[in-house]
């Protein structure tokens, strides 16, 4: 099978798929991506790179500064598409996660070819996201809004099939659009994100550069992309002297990039982190920043977390969070419409108020102090990944849906499932 697969990013959801299928030397496998990272090789994937112009003589109207990326995003993967096509690449399926633009073209250079649209999020002035903090938009913040879907209306149209990875992600799209729409995760790899041998690993295994966990007895564990307000960093970083107070043995690690990945910025280019450090006192000697750590560093963490906070706004789900349930943590997660679809409090993790601090810490202090009591909450989490978000069932059926809508039949040796 002849599969062409985009993302700005590479390999980022498409990275099991690819690996499975780069696997086989049946396939050819080529992945279109912005970001040329050499860090990354996946065998028997070829990485093409598109580069959008970012040259422009006049600025465009405030509302089609979006949209103007999106052309070039898509002006660049039409040139990288068209060279591929000399070459004598003509794929049997495209798979492209849509929102940036580079998607939108691909069937006027591949006409004949069926395409899978991977969508993530549709923005809705309407919707919970908005609602959440209050706040009324005016008409042209929501003009602006329904302006970023523009990509990916014009991939709802043209895509055979899309997925999305979440029921609550998929009800976010527009009514006429759901029949189209397959809710399929992209899988969590529960033979790496595992419990430690033995249960919990032990606090003073955990090797992290620059950080002393001396004294620790019990580690508060937080991990997101950003440090921001959509993952709720503002909201924790306000329960942590209570915590701290009530829990003297216990230590705090945030393991995440002091950036936005989704929140508006702060005036005058200050962090959230620096914002909350200068206005919240927490004891430093327990407050550890890790920043980003690679995977191994950062499964460690979840292993011997005592308690693990997971925070959102009513938006994408963070892998981080299935990540987390998968290697046995007990998960304090905030009581909002995406986690709810994965957290039954009292049963696989414990909800709270997201702009509580004082409940998120009341939350967090009862974790901590019923480690015990709460040991089937643990194993709940990770049957729940088992059950619904393993690797071994997401994988096949992303692999089948490719290969149906490509109209080819999967040789046995691919349709075996991953762990």
């Amino acid at each position: 099978m002849r599969v062409l697969i985009t993302h700005t990013n590479f390999p980022a959801q498409f990275r099991h798929i690819a690996e499975y299928l780069g696997h086989s030397e049946q396939n050819q496998i080529v992945f279109a991506t912005r970001t040329l990272r050499k860090e990354w090789a996946i065998p028997g994937v070829t990485k093409v790179v598109f580069a959008p112009d970012t040259k422009t003589e006049s600025l465009p109207h405030p509302l089609a500064r979006g949209y103007d990326d999106n052309l070039r995003h898509g002006t660049a993967m039409v040139q990288a598409c068209e060279t591929l096509k000399k070459r004598g690449f003509v794929p049997d399926v495209i798979l492209g996660h849509s929102g940036w633009g580079q998607t939108m073209f691909l069937r006027d250079v591949f006409p004949d070819v069926p395409f899978v649209g991977y969508f993530e999020w549709y923005y809705d002035a309407d919707s919970a996201e908005f609602a959440f903090e209050g706040k009324e938009l005016d008409a042209m913040e929501r003009a602006r809004l329904r302006t970023r879907n523009t990509p990916m209306l014009h991939d709802l149209a043209s895509c055979r099939v899309g997925v999305t990875p979440t029921a609550w992600q998929r009800a976010q799209f527009p009514a006429v659009f759901q029949p189209k729409l397959v809710q399929a995760h992209d899988g969590i790899n529960t033979r790496y994100f595992a419990p430690a041998e033995g249960g919990r690993l032990p606090i003073g295994q955990l090797d992290l550069p620059d950080t002393d966990l001396t004294g620790a007895e019990e580690l508060v564990t937080y991990c997101a992309r950003g440090l921001e307000p959509y993952r709720g960093f503002p909201s924790f970083y306000e329960s942590l002297p209570a915590i701290l107070e009530a829990r003297p043995g216990c230590h705090v690690l945030i393991v995440g990039e002091d950036r936005v990945c989704y929140s508006p910025k702060l005036p005058g280019d200050k962090s959230y982190r620096e914002t909350m450090c200068e206005t919240v006192p927490v004891d430093e000697s327990r407050v550890h920043f890790t920043g980003p750590l690679p995977y191994g560093l950062y499964k460690q963490v979840l292993q011997a977390s005592s308690a693990h906070v997971y925070l959102t706004w009513p938006f994408v789900l963070s892998w981080s969070l299935l990540e987390a349930m998968s290697c046995s943590c007990l998960v304090v997660g905030s009581d909002t419409e995406p986690v709810r679809e994965v957290i039954r409090h009292g049963e696989n993790g414990l909800l709270t108020d997201f702009h509580s601090p004082e409940k998120i810490a009341e939350t967090t202090i009862d974790a901590l102090a019923r480690q015990e009591e709460y040991s089937g909450l643990r194993d709940n989490a990770r049957q729940t990944v088992l059950d619904a978000y393993c690797l071994s069932k997401c994988l096949p059926a992303h692999l089948n849906l490719l290969a149906r809508v490509a109209g080819v039949k999967l040789p046995a040796n691919q349709q075996q499932k991953q762990g």
